[in-house]
């Protein structure tokens, strides 16, 4: 299979944690006989120091013209001043919503082997296997923003939360499509009790799920709750949907569950269009960690299952998605982790060990 799959390092351990991921690449395309052809582009603080935009046109171009895009993370404190004109951030917030990625899928499971990384009790890890399905392109994240004074000089700012029935649509259909190849339960997170948005949200689910999908059980959940719920019983979840920063706090609060954010990854996918690829941006949902850059103690677990939902999703290469997600699970039995799921007593590895032990598994088949 030949495909163009571009790769956006970013910034902070982003590098680090990419060059793992595109180890693994090249061990997929070796094994399975594959033409993957890997470029790189800037995006972020990285990009901001080069050109004076967190979103170049050349990387948005290449981007347009990839089958998949692998990226690393984007920040850093030397570009966090909340009023400087360009910010890493805005880099990614600005690539989602040019391609139009407007489902993340996050995985979250746990490693029978990494139980003693999680704060919960073993007993509650348990069958956990959830996916997080998070509108990324709308809400408040991307509504009308601003800031004035008032009388007294008194500073007055506002950030909108909007949502049209459309894209509350076309991610519930993306959800309850995932479900039906899982347990077929969804559950819809809002704040319906409060925000004209969740009511939106509940109305559109319930209606959507009854009319298309009424083979799949829909639990309506409030977003506080469902955060307590993510504590006390999280093995009843199987697909989580929610809207853009619902979703952005519960999979962080979700990635405590794995023991680690440098275990999970994530998809960003636009519409589905039939064709023999589908556009995706594949990224762990951890952030750029500006104090451990550098020092090859990055956990590249993220970037790599990143990779196998590349494979699955955008390149429609099951094989080889299972493949990688199982040369993860075989270098975390034979003790490939890094510090910050490491043991305790157990010797940690390099970014680079942990990547070098998953290629070299991938291979072996």
């Amino acid at each position: 299979m030949n495909v163009n799959i571009v790769v956006l390092p970013g910034d902070g351990i982003g590098p680090e944690v990419t060059a793992e991921g595109v180890r693994v690449l090249h061990a997929v395309a070796a094994r399975f006989g594959h033409a993957f052809a890997l470029s790189e582009a800037l995006i972020g603080g990285a990009a901001i120091d080069r050109t004076g935009t967190a979103l170049p046109a050349e990387t948005l171009a290449a981007c347009r013209a990839a089958d998949a895009v692998l990226l690393g993370a984007v920040g850093g404190p030397q570009w966090d001043h909340p009023d400087a004109p360009a910010r890493p951030e805005q880099g990614l917030l600005a690539i989602r919503k040019a391609l139009d990625l407007f489902a993340n899928l996050r995985p979250v499971s746990v490693h029978p082997r990494l139980t003693a990384s999680s704060p919960l009790r073993p007993e509650r890890l348990a069958g956990v296997e959830m996916l997080v399905v998070r509108e990324l392109t709308g809400g408040i994240y991307f509504g009308e923003r601003g800031r004035k004074q008032l009388a007294g000089s008194e500073e007055f700012v506002f950030d909108t939360l909007a949502y049209s029935e459309r894209e509350v649509g076309r991610l519930v259909r993306v959800a309850a499509t995932l479900a039906r190849t899982r347990r077929k339960t969804l559950t819809s997170v809002d704040k319906a009790n409060v925000l004209e948005t969740s009511r939106l949200w509940r109305r559109v689910a319930t209606r959507v799920v009854a009319e298309e999908f009424p083979d799949i059980e829909l639990e309506h959940i409030l977003v506080d709750a469902c955060a307590m719920h993510l504590l006390r019983r999280p093995a009843d979840f199987d697909v989580i949907m929610t809207e853009n920063m619902f979703g952005d706090i519960l999979t962080d609060e979700a990635s405590m569950l794995a023991g680690s954010l440098g275990l999970l990854p994530s998809a960003s996918l636009g519409v589905e269009t039939g064709g023999a690829t589908r556009m995706g941006l594949y990224e762990p949902i951890h952030g750029s960690a500006p104090d451990i850059a550098g020092r090859g103690i990055a956990n590249p677990l993220a970037a790599i299952l990143s990779v196998a939902m590349l494979l699955r999703f955008s390149l429609r290469l099951e094989a080889e998605a299972r493949a990688v997600d199982a040369a993860v699970a075989a270098a975390v039995d034979a003790g490939f982790v890094t510090g910050d799921i490491a043991a305790p007593g157990e010797t940690p590895r390099s970014t680079e060990e942990v990547g070098r032990a998953v290629a070299e598994r991938v291979a072996a088949g």
